[in-house]
């Protein structure tokens, strides 16, 4: 996630925002368990892997607009 914007920027954002920090930190460790789960290591129900990805997409959106938010 954020591969096409400066790392920089977003390791500054992790470091002064914890709200960012901690949603970066929870997209993260959904998008390990979403892809192994679709690889089929983490045995996982339908509707599970489903709440996982609607909160991984909701983290993403929170964090786009957190990024947003500040001055480049």
């Amino acid at each position: 996630m954020f591969e096409e914007r400066p790392q920089p920027e977003i390791d500054a954002l992790i470091k002064s925002s914890p709200e960012f920090k901690q949603l970066y930190q929870r997209h993260k460790e959904l998008d390990k368990k979403v892809m192994d789960a679709e690889l089929g290591v983490l045995p996982i129900d339908d509707v599970t892997l489903a709440q996982m990805k609607r909160e991984k997409l909701a983290a993403k959106d929170r964090l786009t607009h957190l990024y947003d938010m500040q001055p480049h």
